[in-house]
C-alpha cells in the first residue's frame, strides 16, 4: 500500500510504481466512483477499454444501435428545417 497526501485543491500524487503499472502518463483521463465509503479511481487506457470488450450480450449491437438512432435524428432534423 503506497500513500500520498492531498493539497489545498484536492490534488494527489499518484505514486510512481502505481503510474507505471497502470500506464498513467501527464493527460490520461480518469474516473471516480463511490460506494460503501469507499472511493476508487480508474484510469482510461486503452487497456481499461480492452478489458471491457466483450461485456455486453452476445448478440448485442451497440453500434449498430446507435447508428440507427442517429439516422433517426437526422431524418428528424431534415423534416424541421423543410
Amino acid at each position: 500500500m503506497e500513500a500520498s497526501i492531498t493539497t489545498a485543491k484536492g490534488q494527489v500524487i499518484i505514486p510512481k510504481s502505481l503510474r507505471k503499472k497502470f500506464g498513467i502518463k501527464a493527460g490520461t483521463k480518469v474516473i471516480f466512483s463511490e460506494k460503501d465509503g469507499e472511493i476508487t479511481m480508474r484510469a482510461l487506457t486503452r487497456q481499461y477499454f480492452k478489458n471491457l470488450a466483450g461485456w455486453l450480450k452476445e448478440g448485442d449491437d451497440l453500434l449498430k444501435d446507435l447508428l440507427k438512432e442517429k439516422k433517426l435524428e437526422v431524418r428528424k432534423d431534415e423534416k424541421r428545417s423543410l
